[in-house]
């Protein structure tokens, strides 16, 4: 599976970006799409999930100001980040979590990291 992310930039504090990704390849082994991000100095974390089955999840800080959404959960996946904050500069990377029917395990696949950046 290979992913190409779009979008990100630089945002002033309450503004607003939109993020979106493409899943190519064997995506009927796709379970779910999401994004992670990753602030300097500090690990990789959630933002948001959505199933292939439409079930969303967010990290707590993001919840009420993102909203991810789907055509299609196994081929693409788009982030609307409202509300923006300082905190929420980061590196922010698509995600597919496929399952592998050999293995019987899931296996992940990122994208290449978009930058974001909110200034205050």
């Amino acid at each position: 599976v290979q992913l190409q992310a779009s979008g990100g930039g630089l945002v002033q504090t309450g503004g607003s970006l939109r993020l979106s990704c493409a899943a190519s390849g064997s995506v009927f082994t796709v379970n779910s799409m999401g994004w992670y991000r990753q602030a300097p100095g500090k690990q990789r974390e959630l933002v948001a999930t959505i199933t292939s089955d439409g079930s969303t999840n967010y990290a707590v800080s993001v919840k009420d100001r993102f909203a991810i959404s789907s055509d299609n959960p196994k081929t693409t996946v788009d982030l609307q980040m409202n509300s923006l904050k300082p905190e929420d500069t980061a590196v922010y990377y698509c995600n597919a979590r496929t399952w592998n029917f050999r293995t019987r395990a899931f296996v992940d696949y990122w994208g290449q990291g978009t930058q974001v950046t909110v200034s205050s």
